[in-house]
């Protein structure tokens, strides 16, 4: 973490929230930093959701229930 917060010119304690899954919203400036710094690049896609929704299930419920 120490090398790479030297890379992105920020420090330690920032890269280990940035690392930490769901503590932090990251602009997209930082992690660009982040992926340039650990030798990425940043890609975002946006990706249907195909898991069913609430109400998909409660009428496939219904419906099975006859």
């Amino acid at each position: 973490q120490e090398a790479v917060a030297k890379l992105m010119g920020t420090t330690k304690s920032a890269v280990s929230r940035l690392e930490s899954v769901g503590k932090h919203a990251p602009s997209m400036t930082t992690l660009k930093k982040y992926a340039e710094a650990v030798g990425c690049h940043l890609e975002i896609k946006l990706v249907p959701d195909t898991r069913p929704t609430k109400r998909s299930t409660r009428t496939a419920r219904k419906r099975a229930a006859g």
